[in-house]
Parts: C-alpha cells; sequence; structure tokens
C-alpha cells in the first residue's frame, strides 16, 4: 500500500484519522488505512442509494412493473404500518427466538459428536458416509419429516435450523480437529498426557478459530432452516408474513419482509463477530 499524507499532526480530522498511533510513520500508515476503508463505505453507501433511487424513479415512471416489484416508498410505509398496529416486533422476535434456539442447538451438539469423532478413530470411521450422506440432503426435504414427528408448531422450525446445521458444524469443527499439528500432540503425549488432556490443553484452544468460523456459517443455516420451517407451518414469524403476502400477492409486504430479515442477519452476523473479537482480546491478554 503507497502511503499518502502529510507530517503533522493537523486538524481534528487528521487526528481522529491517527488516533493510536505511537510514531509519524504508522500515523501517515493508519491515515492511509483509514481513508481507504472510509471511502470504501462511502462508495458501499453510494451504490445503495443510488440503487433504491433507481428503483423508485423506475416504479413511478413505469420503467418497472410495481405490482411484482413494490417500490421503497411502499415498502417504507408497509414497515410504518407494521410498527404502528403492533405485529412488527413479535414477527421479528418469533423469527429471531427460533433461530438462536436452533443456532445453539446446532453448535452444541455438532461440537459435541466432532468431539467424539476425534475421540475414537472407529467411530468416525463407521460414521464417514453416513455423515456424506446427511450433508448432501437438500435439507428441506426433511421438513414434513419433522412436522409429522414433532407437529406443526415450533419444535419443527427448531428442528428444521437444528438439522441444516448440525451436519456443517460436525464437519467443520472434526477438520479443525485433524488440522492441529501432530508434534504438539505428540509432545504432550511424551510426558504420559491422556486423550482428555491432549482435547483440553491443544486440541479444542488450537481449534476455536474454527469454531468460530463454523459459528458464522451456522448462524446464516440457522437463519434458513427458520425460514422454510415458517414457510411450512409457522402462524407467526417473517418467513410467515413472506409466504402470506405471496398468497394475497401483497408485494410491498413480501419486500419488507425480506429486507427485514436482512437485517436482522447482519445483526445476528455482526453480534457473532463481536464475540470473536472479544474472544481474541481476552485470549490475547491472557
Amino acid at each position: 500500500m503507497r502511503l499518502r499524507c502529510e507530517e503533522g499532526s493537523g486538524g481534528p480530522w487528521r487526528r481522529w484519522l491517527r488516533r493510536g498511533a505511537v510514531s509519524e510513520f504508522h500515523g501517515c500508515y493508519l491515515e492511509t488505512v483509514r481513508r481507504q476503508e472510509l471511502l470504501i463505505r462511502f462508495y458501499q453507501c453510494l451504490l445503495l442509494v443510488a440503487l433504491v433511487a433507481f428503483w423508485e424513479i423506475g416504479a413511478n415512471f413505469k420503467w418497472i412493473n410495481a405490482f411484482i416489484t413494490s417500490q421503497p416508498s411502499k415498502i417504507g410505509a408497509m414497515i410504518a404500518q407494521l410498527q404502528a398496529t403492533g405485529k412488527l416486533w413479535p414477527h421479528i422476535v418469533t423469527t429471531v427466538g427460533e433461530t438462536t434456539l436452533g443456532f445453539i442447538l446446532g453448535t452444541l451438539s455438532g461440537t459435541i459428536i466432532a468431539v467424539l469423532l476425534w475421540w475414537s478413530r472407529t467411530i468416525a470411521e463407521v460414521l464417514d458416509p453416513y455423515i456424506v450422506v446427511l450433508n448432501s440432503i437438500p435439507k428441506v426435504a426433511l421438513g414434513p419429516i419433522f412436522i409429522v414427528w414433532l407437529g406443526a408448531g415450533t419444535p419443527a422450525i427448531i428442528a428444521m435450523a437444528l438439522g441444516i446445521s448440525v451436519i456443517v458444524t460436525i464437519m467443520m469443527v472434526f477438520n479443525g480437529f485433524n488440522e492441529v499439528h501432530p508434534d504438539k500432540i505428540r509432545l504432550l503425549k511424551s510426558f504420559g498426557a491422556s486423550r482428555g488432556q491432549i482435547l483440553r490443553k491443544v486440541t479444542l484452544p488450537a481449534s476455536v478459530p474454527t469454531i468460530i468460523a463454523a459459528l458464522k456459517v451456522n448462524l446464516g443455516l440457522s437463519l434458513v432452516g427458520t425460514i422454510v420451517g415458517e414457510f411450512l407451518v409457522s402462524k407467526e414469524g417473517l418467513g410467515y408474513l413472506i409466504v402470506y403476502g405471496g398468497q394475497v400477492f401483497n408485494m410491498s409486504l413480501v419486500m419488507a419482509s425480506v429486507i427485514i430479515l436482512c437485517v436482522v442477519a447482519v445483526v445476528m452476523y455482526y453480534a457473532v463477530s463481536l464475540l470473536e473479537k472479544k474472544f481474541v482480546r481476552w485470549k490475547g491478554n491472557s
């Protein structure tokens, strides 16, 4: 990266760009990096504004069919109507709650099964073809089975979120365990460490980045499972709003639900990223 900045601390704006610098060269580097980041954010916002403006203008001048695409002003009005009638937050809370529960259950059960596979090579080899087959199955096909087993309600939706996320967790975490450097394990074995001590002292700590990556993947998969489950059986939630809006040809309701879903997904993703940063900071301090 080519550094482009003038010497000296400058005004408040440049001091803000150089915050945390320990030398003039470091300040120049931070200023260049932060200017580049702000420029990228500006272009991202500009692109979003341009798309929304084109959408609204195109719908008003009938360049695009607003009946099948809706338009931003009607979507905003629909969100305001949902808020005014008190229907917005119950649907959001339902989807977030089901996703969170499916995400936690999928992550915990997937990690525990991965530990069992790592613990016993025999179990891993026996279950390997079954895991591959389960990973290959389109999980939507399991929806009717969950409904028959658990009933047309929240348990079936959570089971869908769990079913979609658990296999990926098993595969990612188990592969992370296997990628731990063998010399570290040999060193502990040379000191007479048990398998449990190797797991606690080396394998699990070394696999934390993989587990966090699995968390991020699982979050999206759990959300997919929840929305699919709500498509099938729910009477509440963002997935239900999308299906209902499609059935009555209310595309403003469909688009509003999709946009709210995007915001929910972004917020939950950044919550996991914040957890990752806190863990990395705690690990660095410990």
